[in-house]
């Protein structure tokens, strides 16, 4: 056998030893619950908790940042929070929605803090309106989602049921008391997500900063005589999914008054916009990183909860990642005004459109097989303009995207415009 020297002996026995010591320290670490970062919490909160301001007593900054949003009335290029309306700034729109209440009542959104308030005083709500309404306007939601279920939530009247919702979206809409891990609390962003394969709970933090915006900043209707809150993403997410999906249920939320369409009026599809293959979002930027940037009190660093456009908050919300604050913005300023110009360009092909078709239909000579394409084709191509018009950001989030779907949409408008002309004059063609 062998004889290793002594000194040979001795090397080996240290590089065991602290090889042994290096194994048994990471396993001691490894198991070592997380460091809690600042202070110790004041209150334990109660759970699904709705007063934001209990809230508050823990984390003192995000409350007061997000009181802001009651009173930040900006008005930016293209939208901000300054309720103006909608109908006045565009008269083109109560064309475009006649026979619609949002031909009657159509303003800009104001803060996450007047939510409760101006859903209840706006004009679109009336003795026939379902408790579904207020799936995106209270931290009430989830403690009432829990005790009553969902089905049971939206076939409330909005009257019954807001007799027991009295608090604006707040804290409990988006985390889960104490641990303040974000968390999935619309039931209908859980049933959407579930049918595409997906676990919300296995997704990072980071994911979460955008898709906890995706409980209320979605594309959503209300399903069968339940008034259910339903997400159209069976297929996908995209605009061409979603317009294959009312197809397929055959479902409208209007007929048009003009045109005698068969319609689809988009909400507000931030959400589905932005995670479109968008460059912020490909880059791994979240929702929150613009319009809840870090920011400092002191020492302390906390997300600022006053939630509103990136562009009110520049040097803050862009600065983070661009060097260039002004080109920055710039870019955004000719972004916005090419989508403003291509969307007016498709609201003037939907006005030509519904007059050629309500034009066909007074006609008794009018084919009716291409009057209905020509409807078909008018719903098809509102509801992509729509896409846009109601997504906050006036094409940003998704540039490319915004303009292909507008593009697409002027399209059809045109084409539903010919196809009505061609409605009155097809049997004429052949006369001798």
């Amino acid at each position: 056998m062998k004889k290793w020297p002594i000194t040979t002996l001795i090397l080996i026995a240290i590089i065991v030893i602290l090889a042994t010591a290096l194994i048994g320290t990471l396993l001691y670490l490894r198991n070592q619950p997380a460091p809690v970062r600042g202070v110790a919490p004041l209150v334990t909160l109660a759970t699904q908790e709705p007063d934001s301001s209990q809230w508050g007593l823990n984390f003192p900054n995000e409350y007061s940042t997000y009181l802001q949003t009651v009173s930040n009335a900006a008005r930016t290029a293209y939208g901000g929070s300054e309720p103006y309306s909608k109908l006045e700034a565009d008269p083109r729109l109560v064309a475009l929605f006649a026979g619609y209440s949002f031909s009657k009542d159509y303003n800009e959104e104001r803060g996450h803090g007047n939510s409760l308030t101006d859903v209840r005083a706006t004009l679109r709500i009336n003795d026939k309106t379902p408790g579904t309404c207020y799936s995106c306007k209270s931290s009430d939601n989830p403690r009432l989602w829990s005790e009553l279920g969902m089905a049971e939530f939206d076939r409330l009247p909005f009257a019954t049921l807001g007799e027991r919702i009295s608090n604006p979206i707040g804290c409990a809409n988006c985390h889960e008391a104490n641990t303040m891990r974000l968390v999935v609390t619309n039931p209908a962003l859980e049933n959407a997500l579930t049918a595409q394969g997906k676990d919300w709970r296995t997704f990072t933090r980071q994911e979460m900063r955008t898709v906890v915006c995706g409980n209320c900043h979605v594309e959503y209707y209300f399903e069968g005589d339940g008034k259910l809150l339903t997400f159209p993403w069976d297929g996908g997410s995209r605009i061409d999914d979603i317009a294959a999906y009312y197809a397929k249920e055959q479902f409208a939320d209007w007929t048009h008054a003009a045109s005698g369409a068969a319609m689809i009026k988009m909400q507000h599809p931030e959400f589905e916009m932005f995670t479109a293959g968008s460059t912020h979002f490909a880059a791994g930027v979240a929702c929150a990183d613009c319009h809840m940037p870090y920011t400092r009190d002191g020492a302390a660093k906390f997300s600022t909860h006053n939630v509103r456009s990136p562009l009110l908050n520049a040097a803050t919300a862009c600065g983070a990642c661009h060097q260039n604050v002004e080109y920055a913005t710039g870019r955004v300023a000719v972004i916005q005004a090419q989508t403003r110009a291509t969307m007016e360009a498709a609201e003037d092909a939907l006005i030509a459109a519904i007059e050629a078709i309500h034009a066909a239909a007074a006609s008794p000579a009018a084919d009716a097989g291409r009057l209905e394409q020509a409807r078909s084709l008018h719903r098809e191509a509102q509801l992509r303009w729509d896409f846009v018009a109601a997504e906050n950001s006036m094409g940003f989030h998704n540039p490319e995207e915004a303009l292909r779907i507008l593009a697409a949409a002027t399209d059809l408008a045109r084409q539903a415009q010919i196809m009505a002309l061609q409605a009155i004059t097809a049997k004429f063609a052949f006369a001798p």
